[in-house]
């Protein structure tokens, strides 16, 4: 079997220009790993706080480089008949009354393929996605070490399946639990931090383009103040595209600073807990406003 993912002539300005092409922004650290786990043929675990775009990372490596995308979201109590295969039983057991048992129902034909098996069988460029491997069960991840050490699978009735040209695996991870050193020594991996004032203005510029540049700048400087906070879930990037789109929308090209009113109303845009908006009193928003005015300077 090949080493190769598909990707494995993949420079770094290729990945940043497919990068660039989904409107991602990547600083240089992200761009060298990425390289890296592609041209190595590594899986690649990346974690972080949710909302800091790790999940994006993967849909727009596929996108930029015009792969073929396969998701695997994973849970609590996920099994490997939800994720490599199971057999159509209907049809099996049709079959077994038509034939009177003739023949094998255990084969290709009776085989329901799930994300783990299509992404091994498929051709060409494929980006799998294994999201949130730390939702799901111990005995899942030991599971995907076979997957992962020598892309391959062993299907019991069948043999083994091996992938000719494997897919890019990332696997993403929110650390709500400790991941095995079996499964870390089998990928390379990257911590995505949440982003920097500069970064998160880089990615409004490109993901809210009709945002007024110095509004953007006193919304990234706000999220910024509010993940000093200890907030039950501090705001990722996720959260301040979906709060700039917020403004962007109720404003209408209005450029004026943002008023209390307007930051009290939209906070459910950035929070997504009560007890996290409920701390913004009088005092937080005070600050809030400060980093605000400040921010609005630099940038005007």
């Amino acid at each position: 079997m090949s080493d190769a993912t598909g990707f494995d002539g993949a420079t770094e300005d290729d990945v940043r220009a497919a990068f660039e092409s989904e409107d991602y922004v990547a600083g240089n650290e992200i761009l060298t790993t990425v390289t890296l786990a592609l041209r190595l043929g590594k899986p690649l675990l990346v974690e972080g706080e949710p909302g800091a775009g790790k999940t994006e990372l993967a849909k727009v490596l596929a996108g930029g480089f015009d792969a073929e995308f396969f998701r695997l979201q994973c849970y609590e109590g996920l099994t490997a008949e939800n994720a490599l295969y199971e057999w159509n039983y209907t049809k099996q057991l049709l079959s077994v009354q038509g034939t009177e048992g003739e023949e094998s129902v255990f084969d290709e034909e009776y085989l329901l393929e799930r994300p783990l098996l299509s992404a091994l069988r498929g051709e060409g460029r494929r980006v799998l996605l294994i999201d949130e491997i730390d939702r799901a069960d111990e005995e899942f991840e030991a599971l995907l070490l076979e997957l992962l050490s020598d892309f391959q699978v062993s299907v019991p009735e069948l043999g083994t399946v091996s992938a000719t040209t494997p897919p890019a695996v990332i696997i993403t991870s929110n650390r709500t639990r400790g991941l095995s050193d079996a499964l870390k020594r089998r990928c390379l991996f990257l911590h995505v931090a949440p982003p920097s004032f500069e970064k998160e203005r880089a990615i409004l510029e490109r993901k809210v383009p009709a945002l007024d540049a110095a509004v953007a700048a006193e919304l990234c400087a706000m999220a910024g103040r509010l993940r000093e906070e200890p907030l039950l879930k501090p705001p990722g990037a996720a959260e301040t595209i979906d709060w700039a789109r917020a403004i962007d929308a109720l404003r209408d090209g209005d450029e004026d600073s943002l008023d209390d009113a307007e930051i009290r109303n939209t906070l459910g845009c950035l929070l997504k807990e009560v007890e996290d908006i409920e701390r913004v009193d009088d005092e937080l928003l005070a600050s809030l406003r400060e980093v605000a005015e400040r921010a609005r300077a630099e940038a005007d």
